[in-house]
Parts: structure tokens; C-alpha cells; sequence
């Protein structure tokens, strides 16, 4: 899966250097094309021309170098990337990583990435378990960045736990496994929808819930990253629409996303419909602001269409159909009934009462109930992790049908 990809290798001042030579040899072996970036410390333990000579392309290092070509080294380098490895990745490259600091060659290079990024951290125990470290690998993860965890046993300086540099074959496995996953849902339309939808009261208010989108823009950026055309219909939501998408639809309220879903569903073969929309709407929208006084307000609400009932009546045999169930209670009962009656292949169950879990949170935890009675747990995580997990369990169970 590495033929012909081009891999840009950030190799930063750890004594774990020595392993990044060889990690750019296996690259090569397996035929990908490896261009390396260096930080000023990490020649400090390997000169350049080592890298120059296995890599077989010149090695940057200084941002105010000569320029060779007459586009900006940085820029040109980022854009060439089909992913970026950071190995080995130090407590200084993760932490300047999380904040956005550019002050180097390689540091700015990661600003204008949008490929694929990888970081094998490697750095003393204590400092790798330091909570600064950990909550800068969180930022990372969040972001979309993907961690190579480091091994665990003596290190250079003495100590004894985490923090090793992952060896090299591992690293290079892990950016294969990535090139097959992204291979995994080509060519396959994948349906996402995301966010709350909100109902208009007056013309300054409306009925609304607390989603943020987040899982929903989760689940679309893993899907992109599998390799499929990915649709998203969102409620409205501060979020930036992740990169690749075949199309974004923006939507306000729950009749203009079953219109968005039911003319997109009709040729996807995986449907997940990850929204909060609201299951009510005011029967009588007033065209002018209503006044407020003394008086109680009373609001008639009106069901409004089941969009998942809708789409379990018209699914395909070969479609996939994933909903969401956020409850306070009685969980598993509840979503067991929601896969049968809207005739799902999966639900994504969680309580949202749980510290961590639920709307306007980076974390959720979740069980992922499949219509044969499998569960998987998921403990907490970051959503991306959970949007990972949710479509293994669509692949894995659905691998006749995709």
C-alpha cells in the first residue's frame, strides 16, 4: 500500500534519531517516496547527509536556506505530502504541534499540512506522562492527528516505562494500515447528517437542542479518510466542514433535512444518521417578533416526520442504515426497540448523563449495538476514536454488502 506514496518524514532532537534512518529505509523498500525534514537539534545526533543519502532527496533544515525551486520550501513540501510522519516525535514538537507555534522549518511545514500527520512520540517517562504532554496529545487527537503510541522498557537516559520510540517496522505498519483503511470505502457513497436542527418560533426565536455536530463531522472526516464519496447534512454548527467531502447541504429545520436525506439516501450505500433533530415544531410560526408581557405563552407543538423511520422503510437490502440514540435511562431497552422499529442495522447508544458523554463534549462513550444483538463497549474517548470504531463495526459486519 506504500507504492508510490510520498511520505514527507519530521525528524526532531531525540536520541531515538538513529531509528528514523531506518524507518525512511523501510519506507523506500516498500516503494514509497520519502523526503525528510530535520529540526537544528536532531543533527545534533544524525548529520543530514545520512538522511540525503537513504531518502535519496535533499534533506531541509533551515527555513532561510537558498531557495532551489521558486515556490516556498515549506508550502511545496506540505502540499507534496500524501501523509506526514513525525518520528521521533519530543515533548517540544508535540507541544508547538497543539499550539500552533511555527518558529523552524519543520513546525511551519505542520501548519500548512492537509494531509494525513502522524507523530511517534518518543521522550523520557515522566515527561511523557507529564499532563502537559498528554493534554497537547489529546489537542492532537482531537485535530484528527493520528498518535503511534512509543514501547515501553528502558530507556537512554535510565529510566524504565513509556516513552520509546515505536520501532521501525511498527511505524511502518501503522502508515500502511492507514493507506489500506483509506482504501477500504472507495468508490462507496457514504450519507452522514450531523448537528440539531432548529424549529422557528417567531423571526428572532426558534426551539433547538444542544448538539454541536461534532460526532457527525467525526464520522464524515473518517469516512473521507476511508476513501469514500461522503455527503454531509448538518444542522447549523460552528464547525468547519471537513476537507473532501463530495458535498456539504446546510440545513435549519427537521422538513429541510428530510428533504436533503431522503434525495441523498437514495443512491448511498451507508447511512448514518448521527443528527439531533427535533422531534417537534411549533404549529403556528408568528411573521412578526412576539411581544413580550405579563402573560404565559403557550406554544402548540406538531410531531414532526421520523426521518430514520423513514429511511429504515425505504432501505435498499444492500444499504447500510446507522442511527444514534441519546437517552437518560434505560439505555440498551430503548435502543434495542429504536433497531427494530426503524428497521437499523446498527444503533450508537450512549447516556448522555455520563460526565463526558453526550452533546457539546470532544468525548462521548458509547455502545454500539448491532441488529444481530452484538455489543461493542467503547469506553470514553475522543469522537473522532469513536467515529473509527463505528464505521469497523459497519465494515466488519457489513463487508457483503459495501
Amino acid at each position: 500500500m506504500l507504492q508510490g506514496k510520498k511520505i514527507l518524514l519530521g525528524v526532531t532532537g531525540g536520541i531515538a534519531v538513529y531509528k528514523a534512518v531506518d524507518v525512511v529505509s523501510r519506507l523506500r523498500k516498500a516503494g514509497a517516496e520519502v523526503r525528510v525534514i530535520m529540526t537544528r537539534e536532531a543533527t545534533e545526533f544524525v548529520t543530514e547527509l545520512t538522511f540525503r543519502e537513504i531518502s535519496g532527496n535533499p534533506v531541509a533544515v533551515d527555513m532561510w536556506a537558498p531557495v532551489q525551486h521558486w515556490n516556498v520550501a515549506h508550502i511545496a513540501l506540505a502540499e507534496w505530502a500524501d501523509a506526514v510522519l513525525v518520528a521521533p516525535a519530543t515533548a517540544n514538537i508535540i507541544a508547538k504541534a497543539a499550539l500552533g507555534v511555527a518558529d523552524d522549518m519543520l513546525s511551519t511545514t505542520l501548519l500548512a499540512v492537509t494531509a494525513p500527520v502522524f507523530f511517534a512520540p518518543a521522550m523520557n517517562s515522566n515527561m511523557y506522562a507529564h499532563p502537559a504532554t498528554q493534554k497537547n496529545l489529546d489537542i492532537l487527537v482531537e485535530r484528527g492527528l493520528h498518535i503511534i503510541p512509543p514501547g515501553t522498557g528502558k530507556l537512554a537516559c535510565g529510566a524504565e516505562g513509556p516513552g520509546r520510540l515505536a520501532e521501525p517496522a511498527d511505524i511502518v505498519a501503522a502508515l500502511e494500515a492507514f493507506f489500506i483503511e483509506g482504501a477500504q470505502l472507495s468508490g462507496v457513497k457514504v450519507l452522514v447528517t450531523a448537528a440539531g436542527t432548529i424549529e422557528p418560533i417567531d423571526p428572532v426565536r426558534y426551539i433547538g437542542n444542544r448538539s454541536s455536530g461534532r460526532m457527525g463531522y467525526a464520522l464524515a472526516e473518517e469516512a473521507v479518510a476511508r476513501g469514500a464519496e461522503v455527503v454531509l447534512v448538518s444542522g447549523p454548527s460552528a464547525l468547519k466542514p471537513p476537507s473532501g467531502l463530495k458535498k456539504f447541504v446546510s440545513v435549519e429545520t427537521a422538513a429541510e433535512m428530510r428533504e436533503a436525506v431522503l434525495r441523498e439516501a437514495e443512491t448511498s450505500c451507508i447511512v448514518i444518521k448521527a443528527a439531533a433533530v427535533a422531534d417537534y415544531h411549533p404549529k403556528h410560526v408568528s411573521g412578526q417578533k412576539i411581544k413580550k408581557n405579563d402573560e404565559e405563552l403557550s406554544i402548540l407543538l406538531e410531531k414532526n416526520p421520523d426521518i430514520l423511520k423513514e429511511l429504515g422503510q425505504r432501505k435498499r437490502p444492500e444499504q447500510m442504515l446507522v442511527g444514534f440514540a441519546a437517552e437518560t435511562q434505560n439505555l440498551l431497552q430503548y435502543a434495542r426497540e429504536k433497531i427494530e422499529k426503524k428497521n437499523l442495522d446498527f444503533i450508537v447508544a450512549n447516556d448522555v448523563t455520563k460526565p463526558g458523554a453526550g452533546f457539546n463534549t470532544t468525548t462521548n462513550t458509547v455502545k454500539i449495538i448491532a441488529r444481530d444483538g452484538s455489543i461493542e463497549e467503547v469506553p470514553l474517548m475522543t469522537k473522532r476514536e469513536i467515529a473509527k470504531r463505528i464505521f469497523d463495526c459497519v465494515l466488519q459486519k457489513g463487508e457483503n454488502r459495501i
